[in-house]
């Protein structure tokens, strides 16, 4: 069994637990689940856009623990004052120290930047919690979902005024990409090995049709690095280890776009 099958395994129960504590009625009674959401794909195709999105992971599988002490509020805060494009927030409690707790501070501190709910989403449920704690967009990984699901889950988000990105690790896994989906991202992690390489990004690159956005996501940690995958298309870059590995992942995060 990978580290994505026991994940996904502990996500079915996880979401089974919570449709028995939180009743969807509930969630669509919270204010923000009526709250129209900010655009991440417009903010990357600005004009001068840094095309950063910042994200606040406290931990993962493959690094353990990277910066437990880190408060949401601050780091978000601090991102979006440096100029970021959007904010990524973990959820994912088990693998990745995330919480629903962190969208919802997030959202609070800031109003008018696009977060992206960074989970493993496997249930229409899931994108009415993202939509009622804050989420604008939600993430959709193909590795785990099959075609007839993503297809579903991509659809119900968009009624929900939510934006899709789907992330993908290989080309066969474009074939899930479907109509619904406004961005597509190319995660440079193997899941099986966690080697990371960012041509990883630009071979896919060739295969991504251009009405989708392109984001590269993992393993970038330098302006460089930005600049090469911009020559190939890509409009936004996920980026958290690098700057929530420091001390000050807000100051990291502004000294990384001014760079750029």
């Amino acid at each position: 069994m990978t580290i994505l099958d026991k994940i996904i395994e502990a996500k079915k129960e996880e979401v089974a637990h919570q449709k028995q504590v939180v009743d969807i009625e509930v969630l669509q009674d919270i204010p923000d689940f009526f709250r129209d959401c900010n655009s991440l794909k417009e903010n990357l195709l600005k004009a001068g856009s840094s095309g950063i999105i910042a994200e606040f992971k406290q931990r993962s599988p493959s690094k353990g623990d990277i910066n437990l002490s880190a408060r949401v509020e601050d780091v978000t805060k601090a991102y979006a004052d440096a100029g970021a494009a959007g904010l990524s927030v973990l959820t994912e409690k088990n693998f990745f120290g995330g919480s629903q707790a962190n969208l919802i501070k997030a959202r609070e501190i800031n109003p008018d930047i696009p977060i992206l709910r960074k989970d493993f989403m496997i249930d229409p449920y899931q994108l009415v919690e993202a939509k009622a704690y804050g989420a604008d967009v939600i993430l959709l990984i193909a590795a785990c979902l099959s075609k007839e699901l993503a297809l579903e889950l991509a659809e119900d988000a968009k009624e929900l005024g939510l934006e899709v990105l789907m992330e993908i690790h290989n080309a066969e896994e474009l074939e899930i990409v479907n109509d619904f989906v406004d961005m597509v991202g190319v995660n440079n992690r193997n899941l099986k090995t966690f080697d990371v390489s960012v041509e990883t990004s630009v071979e896919l690159s060739k295969l991504i049709p251009e009405k989708f956005v392109k984001i590269s996501e993992s393993g970038l940690a330098g302006v460089k690095e930005i600049h090469y995958l911009r020559e190939h298309g890509f409009k936004g870059f996920l980026i958290g280890e690098t700057f929530m590995k420091t001390q000050d992942p807000g100051k990291a995060c502004k000294k990384f776009i001014q760079q750029l």
